[in-house]
């Protein structure tokens, strides 16, 4: 009897020992995570195991200069920037303004010198030609440049070598003509009027100096 309570207890420790490394096992195989869809990168079913991300190309900053220009205005100021490392959109814009007041300011005395070393040949004709009529009229402008209030891009564009960008000005001018004997004949000093203008400046980028010239002038 005590024989065959041994040989039962042998069985029953062996069965147990059997139950307890098929449950082991299985217990041990559910307990590894399984990935799915949603874990797996988007390298998983590619081959390309621990290949780094593919980080999206850095898209280019937008000057604020071009804020509002449209797409093929902005392509016209890149493709000059490229052509001419020297460029410089925010440093051109600063020159427009100071071109802007000088060459009024010349006109308005009627200083042809100057505005010939700041026009092309044509824009140096059309002011030299009103200079001589307001001369034969006996006529003085007293004008000023009260303030500039907007310098903003309004077209670009890349002929070849030659770069033009053509500037909305924005302004308030007090304009006076006076007569041969100082009398004023036309506006008013106390009353500045908003005035619109659309130069446009060229420059052939592969020239030595950096010098824009005023080579067309429009109502804007």
């Amino acid at each position: 009897m005590v024989v065959e309570i041994v040989i039962l207890a042998m069985i029953a420790a062996f069965l147990g020992l059997r139950l307890y490394s098929v449950l082991g096992r299985r217990a041990e195989h559910e307990e590894e995570p399984i990935p799915t869809r949603f874990d797996q990168g988007p390298d998983a079913g590619s081959g390309a195991r621990g290949a780094p991300p593919v980080q999206p190309a850095a898209t280019p900053l937008r000057p604020a200069e071009l804020t509002g220009v449209n797409a093929s205005v902005e392509q016209a100021i890149r493709a000059i920037a490229a052509a001419d490392r020297r460029f410089d959109l925010q440093a051109f814009l600063q020159g427009a303004r100071g071109a802007y007041q000088t060459i009024l300011e010349a006109f308005w005395r009627g200083d042809r010198e100057e505005l010939k070393l700041l026009c092309t040949a044509d824009v140096y004709d059309s002011f030299a030609s009103a200079i001589d009529a307001r001369e034969a009229a006996g006529e003085v402008l007293d004008n000023r440049l009260v303030r500039v209030e907007e310098v903003v891009v309004h077209a670009a564009s890349l002929d070849g070598r030659t770069a033009r960008i053509a500037v909305r000005f924005t302004a308030d001018i007090a304009a006076v003509t006076r007569d041969k004997d100082g009398n004023v004949v036309a506006g008013s000093l106390d009353d500045a009027i908003e005035s619109r203008d659309i130069w446009t400046f060229t420059r052939r980028i592969d020239a030595p100096g950096p010098d824009w010239l005023l080579e067309e002038t429009d109502e804007g």
